[in-house]
């Protein structure tokens, strides 16, 4: 592919889908620190499982499509959605209130399933293209590449310092590992 050609279908659908989960896990490292919602671990698993999707589709714009490649964002996409739906279930009764916050009515956990749901349908369609150079170097696939390391870095280095090395809190309030870095180290 040029440099100055058009993505092909499959290129262009599997870096919208990185833009999408990039999207996702954006807004939910912003509700954390701007809105101080601190994750509960079935929330981190549900990040695990977008970010287990993000890699696969980085190895199909950076090392061009496979099957493994989709494999694994498919797995990831189950592993998040078992987990959403696990957690819908768990604040399902009337009179639950649930867990966080919302958005159009719905908590987040409510829409991460219906993420997986997006996401999985996408993963379907990009294995039955028949154009599969999804292999990209351009500007864009390359910040999509740089933007979805950095935020995942990022949601690890909150995930320590939210539970530190041991199991975290069910109802998290405070950055237990950080309480536990300033005890430690004095600072």
């Amino acid at each position: 592919m040029s440099r100055h050609s058009f993505p092909s279908l499959a290129a262009l659908g599997n870096q919208l889908a990185l833009l999408a989960v990039i999207g996702v896990l954006s807004y939910a490292f912003v509700d954390q620190l701007y809105f101080g919602e601190l994750p509960c671990p079935l929330c981190l698993m549900q990040r695990v499982g977008f970010v287990i999707i993000g890699f696969a589709l980085v190895l199909n714009i950076r090392c061009g499509a496979h099957s493994a490649h989709y494999g694994w964002a498919i797995l990831g996409g189950l592993v998040g959605m078992t987990v959403s739906l696990r957690q819908v279930f768990l604040h399902i009764l009337p009179g639950d209130k649930g867990f966080g916050a919302t958005f159009l009515e719905l908590h987040f956990y409510t829409w991460a399933f219906v993420g997986y749901m997006g996401l999985l349908a996408g993963q379907a369609i990009l294995l039955m293209l028949p154009n599969r150079e999804v292999r990209s170097r351009t500007w864009f696939a390359n910040a999509l590449v740089i933007i979805f390391i950095l935020l995942v870095f990022g949601n690890l280095l909150s995930t320590l310092l939210e539970c530190g090395f041991g199991p975290c809190a069910d109802d998290p309030v405070k950055y237990d590992g950080w309480l536990w870095l300033r005890s430690r180290f004095g600072f």
